[in-house]
């Protein structure tokens, strides 16, 4: 049985039960993922504090964890529920009732004169009604649990997604500063040789060209960082990012499992594992109506005072309405139609959600591929080919625009060989959120 008490514990003790994150290396190499990252305990009285300085991953996750608005909202929803679980075992309440009879009559009075009646009614709820209501709100307690556990774990997913980017932007532009720095030096040299009459002032023009260039780049991509550095603080409720940088690389992927092996694995989805409960909570919503069928009976009991004789009389007596035109017919039609509606859904649920496993797998192993083509082959290539170009052009063997055109290919080589391990480890987040635990668990405990 969930309980927001519980929910609360399990996020922060274990931060990834859900598994969103993708495997990113943080800067002491150890290897974190969707199993293993937990939060780092907050010194007494700053737990709020912002993150600041070096953000690694695990900080990220906790951070978005404990201070989520977002989240927050759902598991208020949770003590919602329980609070309505709460008021759905209460017994119905006594009424009290008085009435006099007979006073301020001066022309016809009755036998017994005037007379006062104190009297206690109690609704006495049979059918299964109570207990059929106490089900229904305890599934619902268990949904509201579920759709905490969905929605934490889609933050988490959507926090490591933040958080690779970030990363891939911050060494993207390392990248775009060291072509600024080669572009310098190729102004600066091509500036020494137009001077001493070995080159024509065009290539002079086109290198300064190229350095323009690379400036704008930086300048672009620093305003990229800043952004995507916002967006990731906001995960925790924050608009003005305290923290310099993050700590991780993207260098570590493995090889992708089988697809149907992943699919065997969608039972841990929640979204997935909450249409059981869904589909109970709507059985019991059809108990619960129909134990409206069977009318509740009002029990009474009283006493009253006859003010003429100065004598007394108790009374009892029952209430209970006939079900003659209103048995609850239309509410039961509506709660069965509801039932059939979620096997619906849950059936659609299925499809789509294995539709996306196929897609995200798709992008995970299409981006393993890319970077293990571009690591082996590509990006060695493109820097041979570079540095032979940039010593040729030294020698006077090539002219300036071979140099330019094999550092431009260089650069597009390496730019490119981050972006797909940007894309893998997005994909590999997506993956592990939709099987709702870590890739290679499974692998990783058989070995």
């Amino acid at each position: 049985m969930f309980s927001y008490q519980t929910i609360l514990i399990s996020s922060v003790a274990l931060v990834l039960l859900m598994s969103s994150a993708s495997r990113v290396i943080a800067a002491d190499d150890t290897t974190y993922s969707s199993s293993t990252i937990t939060p780092q305990a907050s010194p007494a009285g700053n737990q709020s504090a912002e993150p600041a300085g070096s953000l690694s991953l695990t900080q990220a996750l906790a951070s978005a964890l404990l201070k989520s608005p977002e989240l927050s909202a759902y598991s208020t929803e949770i003590r919602a529920q329980e609070a309505a679980a709460l008021q759905a075992g209460l017994l119905p309440n006594p009424v009290f009732g008085a009435n006099a009879a007979n006073f301020g009559n001066q022309v016809i009075k009755s036998y017994d004169g005037d007379v006062v009646t104190l009297q206690l009614s109690q609704l006495i709820e049979l059918g299964g009604k109570r207990a059929a209501r106490i089900s229904a709100a305890d599934l619902s307690k268990q949904l509201a649990a579920w759709d905490y556990e969905a929605k934490r774990a889609d933050v988490l997913t959507q926090v490591s997604q933040a958080f690779i980017e970030v990363l891939t932007t911050q060494q993207r532009l390392v990248l775009i500063e060291q072509m600024q720095t080669l572009a310098q030096q190729t102004f600066s040299s091509t500036s020494a040789r137009v001077q001493a009459g070995k080159v024509s002032p065009v290539e002079e023009s086109k290198a300064k060209i190229a350095l323009a260039s690379a400036q704008i780049e930086l300048q672009r991509t620093r305003r990229q960082l800043n952004a995507a550095k916002k967006q990731l603080a906001a995960f925790w409720g924050s608009t003005a990012p305290r923290f310099d940088t993050v700590a991780g690389s993207l260098e570590t992927l493995q090889p992708p499992p089988g697809l149907e092996t992943l699919l065997q694995r969608l039972a841990d989805n929640p979204d997935l594992a909450r249409w059981t409960t869904e589909i109970t909570q709507r059985q019991a919503l059809i108990e619960v109506e129909e134990s409206k069928v069977i009318p509740d009976l009002t029990a009474t009991v009283g006493a009253s005072k006859y003010l003429m004789p100065q004598d007394y009389a108790l009374t009892v007596g029952f209430s209970m309405p006939l079900p003659v035109f209103d048995r609850n017919q239309g509410r039961i039609g509506e709660a069965q139609h509801r039932l059939a509606k979620a096997e619906d859904e849950r059936r659609n649920a299925e499809v789509r959600i294995r539709t996306a496993l196929n897609t995200a797998y798709q992008r995970l192993d299409a981006a393993y591929a890319e970077v293990n083509a571009l690591h082996q082959d590509i990006l060695p290539n493109a820097e041979s080919a570079y540095q032979a170009a940039s010593e040729g052009y030294r020698l006077g063997k090539f002219g300036f625009l071979d140099v330019l055109d094999a550092q431009r290919t260089l650069f597009s080589t390496q730019s490119q060989h981050l972006s797909a391990e940007a894309e893998y480890h997005k994909a590999l987040a997506d993956v592990e959120r939709l099987i709702g635990g870590n890739l290679h668990s499974q692998t990783e405990a058989a070995q």
